[in-house]
């Protein structure tokens, strides 16, 4: 008796040691901001994980916007990615992709669990190196026009559908104080992202972009720098003041709002900075006027655009796990169940209702706002999309468009002389990779 009780503890202590041995830490690098739409909702996100899941610990680390793409960087570069960090599917977070530091979500995650997600999302050719190293949370048009449509009627002007319909409201909105247009870009990317991908989209197209790629045609020809002059007309027209180059991102909703300007152009998850925070309870759009006076509208038509209607879109970020975790191990089956908690219908639920992002998820169900409702919509509405440069060329290239369309708006530069700047950098950027 004694002796089978002897051996009833022994196991008990054993079964104890290799639980206690199973405890695993995850390294996370998170996006996030304290002052981001949604803020409250992600922390909470984050504490119940860690509820559900007591014998996985998580050290977290965050950062935000440039910051944060400097330190994937650098980690990449050191060989210390953290287990599970934030990814974009194409070339902002390109050696991700191309050295296949992360490992290959569709062997991870499976066919069961996959099946609940869109074909885009899981379609491994939407992704830079053609292989599932993340899965997309959304499908993201970067550029869409918030209309002030209450502040255009007070002034006696409909909604734009024209480039013409823009200039003419300059004159009488400027003597009143009001920008036509507001896009902030003293962060470097919002220009290129949120309205030069699709000036280039209208008048240059896809095929261009994959000719630049393919050696056959260069920055410097005809449709890339009638783009960048649209760009830059736009400044010399007076419909975005040359004073918006040195305007804060997280600036920018709240000057919109205040009535500083009709239109605002950002991408469609912007919508969650308009909308009811739930910790105050307050919002910057309320919701009766985020029905009433509020539109989320495509660019106007551009003179000489060869395709019309086009907006820059791209499948989302996500999540992915880095591939230096050995397969089979605890720390990769934790890594697998945070991604899973991730992506379940729960947390997409919440994103979703934040105004995050409309789920790649299927049947994903939210109490959401006008404002937040109408991008699905503008979706249907704006079915032709076109290429977000970022996420068609590497670092090396699109920042030196970032800084030229800056230098266009500050009108220190001119369209030949960014063309110039760009090509330059693309042909320096493809030697170094021979």
């Amino acid at each position: 008796m004694k002796k089978g009780l002897f051996v009833f503890l022994a196991l008990i202590i054993a079964l104890g040691s290799v639980m206690a041995q199973e405890k695993v830490t995850l390294n996370v690098l998170n996006y996030q901001q304290a002052d981001q739409a949604g803020y409250q909702e992600d922390v909470a996100i984050w504490k119940r994980f860690q509820e559900l899941n007591p014998d996985i610990t998580l050290n977290m680390e965050v950062l935000f916007n440039e910051p944060y793409h400097q330190k994937l960087q650098a980690y990449a570069a050191a060989g210390t990615l953290p287990d599970v960090f934030y990814v974009w599917p194409t070339a902002r977070s390109a050696v991700i992709h191309e050295k296949k530091l992360a490992k290959d979500l569709s062997k991870l995650l499976g066919p069961d669990f996959l099946k609940d997600f869109s074909g885009a999302a899981t379609d491994p050719n939407n992704q830079l190196g053609k292989y599932m190293a993340m899965l997309p949370q959304s499908f993201t048009y970067t550029s869409v026009m918030y209309v002030n449509k209450k502040l255009l009627a007070d002034n006696g002007f409909d909604l734009p559908k024209t480039y013409d319909d823009l200039k003419k409201m300059v004159p009488k909105l400027k003597a009143k104080g009001i920008n036509v247009i507001m896009l902030p870009d003293k962060d470097g990317w919002p220009m290129q992202s949120c309205l030069f991908s699709t000036v280039l989209g209208r008048m240059a197209g896809n095929s261009f972009v994959d000719a630049i790629l393919a050696g056959k045609a260069k920055f410097t020809d005809k449709p890339f720098v009638d783009s960048l002059k649209v760009i830059d007309n736009l400044y010399k027209d007076g419909i975005i003041a040359r004073e918006d180059n040195q305007v804060g991102y997280g600036e920018a909703p709240g000057l919109f709002v205040s009535g500083k300007a009709t239109i605002y152009i950002d991408g469609d998850w912007r919508v969650g900075a308009y909308i009811t925070d739930k910790a105050s309870g307050k919002a910057l759009i309320p919701p009766a006027a985020q029905e009433s006076d509020f539109a989320l509208l495509p660019f106007p038509a551009i003179p000489g655009e060869v395709n019309p209607g086009v907006l820059s879109a791209i499948a989302g970020t996500g999540w992915a796990i880095s591939a230096s975790i050995p397969a089979g191990s605890a720390k990769e089956k934790a890594a697998v169940r945070l991604i899973k908690y991730l992506y379940s219908d729960e947390v997409q639920a919440i994103r979703y209702s934040t105004g995050a992002y409309v789920p790649t998820r299927k049947n994903v169900k939210a109490n959401v706002e006008p404002l937040v409702a109408k991008v699905p919509l503008f979706y249907a509405a704006n079915p032709k999309t076109c290429y977000v440069f970022d996420g068609m060329f590497d670092p090396a290239v699109y920042n030196v468009v970032n800084d030229g369309l800056i230098a266009i708006g500050l009108g220190t530069s001119t369209p030949e002389k960014v063309a110039a700047d760009v090509q330059k950098a693309y042909e320096t950027w493809k030697a170094s990779q021979k």
